[in-house]
């Protein structure tokens, strides 16, 4: 059971897709620093200072605050000012997994095209082997018909 588990995790896709969680979670990281401080800020100065993380509809009468954290204590709220933000952070990541694939597709392509011509050195050195018998053979036929 031991190897079948160690065969499991360390020699199939799970060990692969393991690093794959780890590193996509830090790109999520990444991205959201993209997104919260460089890319609302500059909608934020475009919009005239709207803080989108702060943009929510009261769907009570109990919420009498501006501050969306505050609101949501206070009772039900809509934040649709975040789902701006996590909108954005979605196409963003959307974006650059398209550029990902389609320059791998690229990169693939290139080697599908680039792929030798002649054969390998194997290949080469196993036909210098089989020429290098071809004139053996008619005397080895010689004396096999002699000795019967």
């Amino acid at each position: 059971m031991w190897n079948d588990f160690k065969n499991f995790a360390f020699k199939g896709n799970a060990f692969d897709l393991a690093v794959g969680v780890i590193i996509g979670a830090a790109f999520g990281k990444i991205v959201d620093s993209i997104v919260s401080d460089l890319i609302m800020p500059i909608i934020s100065a475009i919009t005239g200072g709207i803080s989108f993380s702060n943009l929510f509809t009261p769907l009570s009468a109990a919420v009498n605050s501006t501050n969306y954290e505050e609101a949501v204590k206070q009772g039900a709220t809509l934040g649709w000012g975040n789902f701006i933000t996590i909108f954005i952070n979605f196409v963003i990541v959307a974006f650059v997994l398209f550029l990902l694939v389609r320059f791998a597709k690229t990169l693939r392509k290139e080697e599908a095209a680039a792929a030798p011509a002649g054969p390998s050195t194997t290949e080469k050195l196993l036909m210098e082997i089989r020429d290098s018998l071809k004139p053996a053979a008619p005397a080895v036929k010689a004396v096999a018909k002699k000795r019967r």
